[in-house]
């Protein structure tokens, strides 16, 4: 069945609700007003104000709530509006949520569900723009996902909620009007990497709203001859690096496409992870693709040249491959 990216959240949330008495929705306008994203329209009408709940103006508050109430038994889904604002309840997340259990010697466990929008490409500005995950993927303690496909939308949601650590979803804003196929009844993995087009020439490394465009990239280097493997990582922290290092000592050659900033990101992460495990497998250095190091600019002509675009993705297959 085909449905739009934001249909699939809201079904994996309503299914949530309907499975599990303990499991409720936080955060600010998902009652009444429907989600900054129209995600939870509908929910507060079916459910009702306590397991659908409006909250005040302050990330810090309310994200420390959540981390109380799974300390408590139940089963949180906190929505923070955009990436950026989630950096006003770091404390919790990194200082709470994520240590409590290491802390107590695992006698409590802390089963919240964070999820926010992430990422450009809307005209938001830089204030609610910036792709920030590769920050929460650097803490020790929580699962990081990065559904990019309207199937995993539907499908993460119920495992992030049978962990006993804290999952942060990350969900690119770009995403929430594509549409695909949805199997219902298909299994979520929040453990693995996948392989969305197999190739031979070259991997093709990314994540969330950077796969259509590796995607795109793709397909422009078949139509020049290259085949290009592309790997959606789907889950940041742990990182699945067996799939990708697996397919880079096949290809023997890697583009890692991250929409954070070069500078100290994931994709310097998952560069030094090849080039410590699959060194003598290359046949050229890594490459990335990332960024301006520039806060995302408001006008869309600028706001597209910051960002990683499917040009720059095949400018860069061809530079590894000879053919620049």
């Amino acid at each position: 069945m085909k449905t739009s990216y934001r249909e699939a959240m809201r079904q994996a949330i309503r299914e949530a609700l309907e499975r599990d008495p303990r499991v409720f929705l936080m955060g600010e306008d998902v009652g009444k007003y429907g989600g900054s994203y129209a995600v939870s329209l509908g929910l507060l009408e079916q459910f009702g104000p306590e397991r659908i709940r409006d909250t005040p103006l302050s990330e810090l508050a309310f994200v420390g709530c959540g981390v109380g109430a799974a300390l408590g038994g139940v089963r949180p889904i906190v929505e923070v509006m955009t990436v950026n604002f989630s950096l006003l309840a770091l404390d919790q997340i990194l200082n709470n949520a994520a240590l409590l259990r290491h802390m107590s010697g695992g006698q409590v466990s802390v089963p919240l569900v964070i999820r926010m929008a992430t990422g450009a490409g809307r005209q938001l500005a830089a204030q609610h723009s910036h792709s920030l995950e590769g920050w929460y993927a650097h803490i020790p303690g929580i699962r990081i996902l990065a559904p990019a496909t309207v199937q995993d939308a539907r499908s993460m949601l119920w495992p992030a909620l049978q962990d006993p650590n804290p999952v942060l979803i990350f969900e690119h804003v770009l995403l929430y009007n594509t549409e695909g196929e949805v199997d219902a009844s298909q299994p979520g993995d929040i453990t693995r990497a996948r392989i969305e087009r197999t190739g031979s020439d070259l991997t093709v490394i990314t994540y969330g709203g950077m796969l259509s465009k590796a995607l795109d990239a793709a397909q422009q280097l078949a139509a020049e001859g290259i085949s290009a493997e592309v790997v959606d990582l789907r889950v940041l922290r742990p990182l699945d690096e067996m799939t990708f290092l697996d397919s880079v000592r096949k290809t023997r050659r890697a583009v890692i496409v991250d929409e954070g900033w070069r500078s100290g990101s994931l994709s310097a992460e998952i560069s030094a992870r090849i080039m410590e495990q699959a060194f003598y497998d290359l046949d050229a250095p890594v490459a990335r693709v990332c960024s301006a190091e520039v806060p995302i600019p408001y006008p869309k002509h600028l706001e597209d040249a910051a960002l990683p675009q499917p040009q720059g993705i095949v400018a860069a297959a061809r530079a590894l491959l000879g053919r620049s």
